[in-house]
């Protein structure tokens, strides 16, 4: 371009020009992003039109969906419809079957019910004449049924009159003799071997001859001594029992029996009425053990008894005591150190109202009462006897029974005004539930209530009750203070019982001698047991002997002891009376046998 040309308008128009282009441009860039925000909003559009439609789509395949299973199940349901249809016209096809036999089968039931009327008919005809024979049959059995019945209680009571004239016989007052084996402590420090030699001291002296005779042979003499039973070293516990076992029957027809052990120290007493002090396992064994003694084989034989009776009817009361240093002792009771009287009642009845009594269904309660007895008696070691006892024992066994109902006593009637019991129609002098001037207990007398009844004047009776004991006695033993060497309080324990035996044989010998004073009241072994030895019960003495030379004098005492016993001649046993008797019928105090 040519220098000096004046170039400022074309480039205000070339600037112009670009200006408006660039105007332009802007315009269109405003128009295209305002065109295309507004196909961002018609795209906004259709995509929420086509949510809408799927949603519509979607609604429409549910809904599709429902319709087809509900026509597959109404499809179903037709089909089991038009099966349990099928079903129902099958049954109704067998029922119109079965109504059509019907009348067919019903015609053949009735047809067969009357044959089987006609022929139960015949047959209750036939046994109506066999039930009328057959009831006379009964009637004569019933009658024959009584007179057996009554045939056997006369039976029965003549066998218990029997009994009793038996044992009467053979004396009310018995004496038996055992002769122990001869033991190692009876050498006294000599040598087993020489037994049976001459001049030993342990030479065999009491010889068993048969069973009602013993013999005593020494260098000066021989002396044969008699007994209703003597048993032999070789006697087990069982044999001993088995004289002894009829008088247990004598107790439940109504007599009191009394059973002693009598001898010197180590002679076998508490052996034989016992047994041996390890078998105390009485708890876990039905069955008697051989070294049972007499008191267990009792028990045992006792409840046997009783269980022939009727249930209910006889109850058992054991009471544990000894005599130690003269004085008795309660070995049941709390205090066994305390001492008790007895109490001698008008008509000479002897008691002891504070003794503890304990009730008793089985032998093992009477032998779990008698072993804590003997835990409490007095014991203690000797030169002749390790265990020494060194007091008298008595386990007394009462028996309480109901009367016949001929004896059966009116109840207790109503109280008098001031509250006093009243009985046998008097007002009593005793307190409630003490005991009569006789010492006997007045609950025993009657079980019924002071209460009677105001509408009805007719008192109810109730059974007396016969109360029976079996006293079992294991005295201690003789000893010759020289030989027991024992001394201290010892030697006062073996005073005690040399003079309580000695009293004792000086009672039988007033008895045997008749004299008018008989003297019970010098020990209170003797006080006691005077019911026993001078009353009207049933009394045997066990003599326990041992063979050797070295026990001579004991031993000839003690035979000596028995042959005095046996010389006691006493009136005819008495059987005991309801404690009401006195009152009932008239009877008073005689004897039922």
């Amino acid at each position: 371009m040519p220098l000096g040309i004046d170039k400022s308008d074309f480039l205000q128009e070339k600037n112009k020009k670009l200006e408006r282009d660039l105007r332009t441009k802007d315009e269109r860039i405003v128009a295209l992003e305002t065109e295309n925000a507004m196909l961002y909003l018609k795209l906004a559009q259709m995509r929420s039109s086509l949510q809408c439609s799927r949603e519509e789509v979607s609604g429409l395949q549910s809904q599709y969906d429902s319709e087809t299973k509900f026509r597959q199940n109404v499809i179903e349901s037709a089909l089991k419809f038009k099966q349990e249809l099928e079903s129902i016209k099958r049954k109704l096809a067998a029922l119109q079957r079965v109504a059509v036999d019907l009348p067919i089968q019903f015609q053949n039931d009735i047809k067969h019910a009357n044959s089987v009327v006609q022929r139960h008919r015949h047959l209750f005809v036939s046994q109506t004449s066999s039930l009328s024979t057959m009831q006379e049959q009964l009637s004569q059995l019933q009658g024959s049924l009584q007179d057996i019945t009554e045939q056997h209680a006369k039976e029965k009571k003549r066998r218990q009159e029997l009994h009793n004239v038996l044992m009467e016989l053979r004396g009310n007052i018995r004496v038996h003799c055992r002769v122990r084996p001869l033991m190692d402590f009876d050498c006294g420090g000599e040598d087993t071997k020489m037994l049976g030699s001459s001049g030993t001291k342990s030479e065999v002296v009491v010889h068993y001859m048969d069973d009602e005779n013993v013999c005593v042979r020494t260098t000066k003499h021989n002396k044969v001594f008699e007994y209703e039973r003597v048993y032999s070293p070789d006697e087990s516990q069982e044999f001993v029992f088995d004289e002894v076992q009829p008088m247990m029957t004598s107790l439940l027809d109504g007599y009191n029996i009394c059973i002693m052990a009598y001898g010197q120290t180590g002679s076998g007493k508490t052996h034989t009425m016992l047994g041996s002090h390890k078998n105390e396992d009485y708890h876990l064994r039905m069955e008697p053990h051989k070294d049972e003694g007499v008191i267990p084989r009792a028990a045992r034989e006792l409840f046997r008894l009783i269980s022939e009776k009727p249930e209910g009817t006889i109850s058992v009361e054991v009471s544990v005591v000894e005599i130690y240093n003269n004085d008795i002792r309660d070995l049941l009771s709390g205090d066994p150190s305390a001492k008790h009287d007895v109490i001698t009642g008008a008509d000479g009845s002897l008691s002891i109202p504070t003794l503890t009594s304990r009730k008793v269904d089985k032998i093992q309660d009477v032998m779990s009462f008698v072993q804590y007895g003997l835990r409490m008696r007095r014991e203690s070691a000797t030169m002749v006897h390790e265990h020494s006892s060194r007091s008298h024992l008595v386990v007394t066994l009462t028996v309480n029974s109901q009367a016949p109902n001929f004896l059966s006593k009116p109840a207790t009637p109503s109280p008098a005004p001031d509250g006093t019991p009243v009985i046998m129609g008097r007002p009593s002098t005793a307190p409630a539930g003490g005991r009569d001037r006789r010492g006997r207990s007045l609950s025993l007398m009657t079980t019924a209530s002071f209460e009677s009844p105001p509408q009805s004047p007719i008192v109810p009776s109730t059974p007396a009750v016969i109360r029976t004991k079996l006293q079992l006695v294991d005295l201690a033993g003789s000893e010759c203070v020289g030989m027991s060497g024992v001394t201290g309080v010892a030697l006062r324990e073996a005073s005690n019982i040399n003079k309580s035996l000695s009293a004792l044989a000086d009672v039988l010998g007033a008895l045997a001698e008749h004299r008018p004073h008989v003297p019970y009241r010098n020990s209170r072994l003797t006080h006691f047991l005077q019911d026993s030895i001078g009353g009207d019960a049933k009394l045997l003495v066990l003599l326990c002997v041992a063979p050797a030379q070295r026990y001579i004098t004991e031993t000839t005492q003690c035979l000596g002891f028995g042959q005095r016993a046996r010389q006691v001649q006493r009136g005819p046993t008495k059987r005991r009376l309801p404690s009401s008797a006195e009152k009932v019928g008239g009877f008073g105090k005689a004897s039922f046998r």
